[in-house]
């Protein structure tokens, strides 16, 4: 309980934003009127993988909302054509009246249509929001003429000559073109009040580093960090291991765009070391993995990939190896391999068996001291951490990840985290060592949160910041790490060993027991999730749609929503991600099949196909003041009406 003399001390400071009881009055009757709008809409998005023409096409159509609401607003008065081009003008502006230019001869009747169709579309979809956060959002150039049309009735008699007038002057100075983009993607925004992205950006796809430029600008969002995006902050940390793994997966998928073009990895060394190194090896099995036709990967690049691949996947095998011995407290000793490799013969010893390898042909290995990079190798991987270090644009997205991220975060009665939390056969809390601190649970995440801080801390001790760099390898593969959670990660064994039984990576208890509403039940009162509807969302392993799995477990209080963005993925899952949307009505999942391609969305009007499934619906229609910032503005309520009552008894005065 505060004393008196702190509460008029904080009282008197709030006097200050607050200094008559005028504007106190004012400001209590604003936010009450806020608790009284809907919800706003939360869109859930996991696992974009690099994938950056869908993600960029499904925050443009907000899912298919805008569809709906353009169906909602002209379901009879337009064709379904006229919809389709309709859309496609506000997800994709300057593109869409680019053909609009080429193909209308009479552009003054289309501008007249559909300035009035958009701020039709843009009044409805702005109407759960106050004025205040419209104008806030308003593009600063046509802020004054969006609020008046915004505001406006057509049905108005008295206002209808001023409301054409706007219209028909917008056209007549030429501003059509900048004024219905502006308002496109006004519309954009708006449908989104606010974006999760429960992990993984990175690896496999090439876009990755476009997709962190749109949310380094995007208006309200928030991550959850996935196990790949931690890797490549592992790689701007420094981490060496990391920095061979995220060059290995872009090798194995011959992505290479968002190492060269979007961070300027300079490639030339490892290029002209695999050269060199592997002239004579045939390096079969690490041809990249390619799903489509790409015109640039010709015979003779993809054979530079695979020396390319080979190289640095022998390099990360003996970085590994280095760090296992150096930090045995990780229990992970047993991932020491190459020490059994016998070169001679071409076969590996594990657990009692001998095994032949894949690839025989190891001419860096020292079988003497399997784990010490040669010269040349040491050379090349300094240059690399170097590239990785000296990177911008990798420094300012690393910087947002911290800045909007976390391991797990609780909003609106939603506990979001990526992988798991690992637990014990039980469903009681595991305990994880981290450093030399045993931690389970929220405080876990809370431990491995600080971690992956710390080498980005300029204040944090040296010696402090080498440990934890170190440490992103274990939060990338150790069995207790909760982005990972997994007996061993068999990349070796994927890679060398036929035998597929040696390629099984058993699952923590958390991804047995997720099914229980039980244990659901304890993971969100650990996390101090309240409310009547709650749940948990993640990502992290692919739903097998085709296989018939339902994305929603434990009665509805589990959702995994990592439908398989990246290519890879869809012949597994047999869709092309999912999308999780909340609004005021309840949850809806959307099922989408794959995107063809941008190109095709602007020239054909094609959209993504998706199918929505109903998860919950609310018994009421949430308001704001169902929600987080709902009890916020109530706090804020109550401060003032305590400085009110301090006015009106002259404990204070006005100013």
């Amino acid at each position: 309980m505060k004393s008196v003399k702190e509460d008029l001390r904080y009282l008197r400071l709030l006097s200050r934003d607050f200094p008559t009881i005028s504007r106190v009055t004012r400001e209590i009757i604003n936010l009450e009127a806020i608790l009284h709008l809907p919800k706003s809409t939360e869109h859930f998005l996991a696992d974009l993988h690099g994938e950056n023409e869908a993600f960029q096409h499904v925050l443009r159509n907000a899912s298919g909302n805008i569809k709906r609401k353009v169906n909602e607003l002209f379901g009879n008065s337009l064709r379904e054509r006229e919809k389709k081009d309709l859309c496609t003008l506000i997800y994709y502006p300057e593109q869409k009246l680019e053909l609009v230019k080429q193909n209308d001869k009479n552009l003054s009747d289309f501008y007249q249509t559909t300035l009035n169709q958009l701020i039709t579309v843009c009044r409805s979809v702005s109407s759960k929001y106050t004025r205040s956060k419209v104008r806030k959002s308003l593009p600063e150039e046509y802020a004054y003429i969006i609020e008046e049309l915004l505001h406006e009735s057509t049905d108005d008699y008295n206002k209808q000559a001023y409301y054409n007038i706007i219209i028909q002057t917008i056209i007549g100075t030429g501003r059509a073109d900048h004024f219905i983009i502006a308002i496109c993607y006004l519309i954009q925004r708006l449908s989104i009040d606010r974006l999760h992205i429960l992990g993984d950006i990175y690896d496999r796809g090439p876009g990755a580093h476009l997709i962190m430029d749109t949310l380094c600008d995007y208006h309200n969002w928030d991550i959850q960090w996935g196990n790949h995006d931690v890797l490549w902050m592992g790689a701007a940390a420094g981490n060496k291991c990391c920095i061979a793994t995220v060059l290995r997966l872009s090798l194995r998928y011959a992505n290479t765009q968002t190492l060269e073009e979007g961070y300027g990895i300079n490639m030339v060394p490892l290029a002209t070391f695999a050269m060199e190194t592997y002239a004579d090896d045939p390096c079969d099995i690490y041809m990249p993995h390619v799903q489509e036709d790409r015109p640039g990967l010709t015979e003779k690049t993809l054979r530079l990939i695979s020396q390319m691949h080979k190289a640095i996947t022998v390099i990360q095998f003996k970085l590994e190896g280095q760090l296992y011995q150096a930090y045995p407290e990780w229990e992970m000793t047993e991932r020491c391999l190459l020490e059994h490799i016998d070169k001679a013969k071409g076969t590996i010893h594990l657990q009692g068996k001998e095994y032949l390898l894949n690839d025989p042909l190891w001419p860096t290995l020292d079988p003497e001291n399997p784990y010490q990079l040669t010269a040349e190798e040491a050379e090349l991987i300094d240059r690399l951490q170097h590239s990785f270090m000296i990177s911008e644009r990798l420094k300012r997205h690393v910087k947002s990840l911290l800045h909007h991220g976390g391991m797990y975060s609780v909003c609106n009665s939603n506990l979001l985290f990526h992988a798991s939390v690992p637990l014990n056969e039980d469903g009681t809390l595991r305990q994880v060592m981290v450093g030399d601190t045993l931690v389970a649970g929220r405080e876990l995440m809370q431990r491995v949160e600080q971690v992956v801080r710390t080498p980005f801390d300029i204040s944090a001790d040296e010696d402090e910041r080498k440990w934890a760099c170190d440490y992103f390898w274990y939060i990338w593969s150790g069995p207790n790490s909760p982005l990972f959670d997994k007996s061993k990660m068999a990349t070796f064994e994927r890679y060398f060993i036929a035998d597929k039984e040696t390629h099984n990576e058993e699952k923590g208890w958390f991804y047995k027991l997720r099914i229980s509403e039980e244990v659901c039940d304890c993971l969100m009162d650990e996390f101090g999730v309240g409310g009547k509807h709650r749940h948990i969302i993640n990502g992290h392993v692919p739903v097998r749609a085709s296989k018939g799995e339902n994305p929603i477990k434990a009665n509805g209080k589990l959702m995994v929503i990592d439908g398989g963005f990246a290519k890879a993925y869809h012949s597994k899952t047999g869709i092309a991600g999912y999308t999780l949307v909340y609004h005021s009505r309840g949850f809806e999942l959307v099922q989408h099949a794959p995107f063809m391609s941008t190109e095709q969305a602007i020239l054909k009007g094609t959209d993504i196909k998706s199918t929505t499934q109903i998860v919950e619906m609310m018994g009421h229609r949430a308001m704001v003041r169902d929600t987080d910032i709902g009890m916020s503005l109530r706090e804020q309520i109550a401060d003032l009406e305590r400085l009110l009552k301090a006015y009106r008894r002259g404990l204070i005065k006005e100013s």
